[in-house]
């Protein structure tokens, strides 16, 4: 089986970031001990601050991998592209963000991704994405 994380912009800086709300390790420490925990799948990870990008990764995987996790981070609120790429693809989906957005602006209730979403976890800090791993 093959998955691939995906994340977006600001989330290279986890670990630094905000630990309050995005906690003290790095995704890279996270995602080493996420391909220990599940070495039967090929697990591969890509992160990106431009939105162009992060389209492009999805267009690249979304019709010969088994899964992606998306955590699309602001993009989520703001970008129709990304969601119309989640649309435009075969492989599903899992939505997946580190901090509970309804619990914070309302701007971030909103998500262009999660129509077209398998599925969306948010608030479980990076355990989400072991969640999201678990639903494929």
């Amino acid at each position: 089986m093959k998955i691939i994380i995906i994340n977006g912009p600001n989330l290279n800086l986890l670990g630094k970031r905000e630990p309050t709300v995005y906690g003290s390790e790095t995704f890279e420490d996270y995602f080493n001990d996420l391909k220990s925990k599940f070495p039967a799948i090929d697990l591969s990870y890509y992160q990106s601050n431009i939105e162009g990008e992060l389209i492009d990764k999805i267009h690249e995987v979304g019709f010969s991998f088994d899964g992606i996790i998306l955590n699309a981070a602001a993009y989520t609120h703001t970008s129709v592209g990304l969601g119309d790429a989640v649309k435009s693809i075969e492989t599903p989906v899992v939505e997946v963000h580190i901090s509970n957005v309804y619990q914070r602006e309302p701007f971030r209730h909103n998500s262009y991704i999660a129509a077209n979403a398998k599925g969306i976890i948010v608030g479980f800090g990076l355990k989400g994405y072991e969640l999201a791993l678990n639903s494929f």
